[in-house]
């Protein structure tokens, strides 16, 4: 389950950072720093903060995958479209990037044995650690700040994962329920422009 989540965060982050890349008209090496930064910088805080190897540097799928991707968009010319970050593709992608990296960070903070308290901020942080630390060095103030929802879906989809784990329910089915849910919510919240209350 962890493998499935991971996998398909990266892929969902690596395009969500080619467009924010592209937006801030970066060059070739900036969109490629962009999707790594924001497909594995937060998986990476995660392992670390675990006392594990990094998975980005004990496997060179994820890296292979973030390529693939980057070829595949511009091949296919997305880097020549205008403000594709506010288009369903774009909303898409991010939202089940944000959903998936919250439950494999989820599923570690449980396999690492921490209480619910380690386990919503290994969620929030697997998810957003990469969009922040890019979003830092492009000079922007982080998306997960400004954005209604978006970081308060992520906690929700951690808070799932540890419930459903200690009442011996989580498995494929619901794991599947909780990332489908996270999506939906995520999407329609963008939408009505759902927000928590400014300071």
């Amino acid at each position: 389950m962890f493998e499935a989540a991971e996998y398909i965060g990266i892929i969902a982050f690596a395009v969500s950072g080619f467009f924010v890349a592209v937006r801030s008209r970066l060059d070739f090496l900036g969109v490629l720093v962009s999707m790594f930064l924001t497909a594995l910088g937060g998986g990476i805080i995660r392992d670390v903060i675990v006392g594990r190897i990094p998975y980005a540097f004990s496997d060179n799928i994820p890296a292979i995958v973030i390529l693939c991707v980057m070829m595949l968009l511009f091949l296919l010319r997305f880097h020549t479209r205008a403000s594709i970050e506010n288009r369903l593709f774009f909303i898409l992608s991010d939202s089940i990037g944000l959903i998936s990296f919250s439950i494999a960070g989820a599923l570690i903070a449980i396999e690492s044995a921490l209480n619910l308290t380690g386990t919503l901020v290994l969620a929030f942080i697997t998810a957003v650690g990469g969009g922040i630390t890019r979003d830092v060095i492009i000079n922007e103030v982080p998306f997960v700040f400004k954005t209604g929802f978006y970081g308060t879906v992520s906690l929700l989809a951690g808070f799932c994962v540890y419930l459903f784990e200690k009442a011996d329910i989580l498995n494929f089915y619901s794991i599947t329920g909780i990332l489908v849910m996270g999506v939906l919510l995520r999407i329609i919240a963008y939408y009505r422009k759902w927000s928590i209350p400014l300071v």
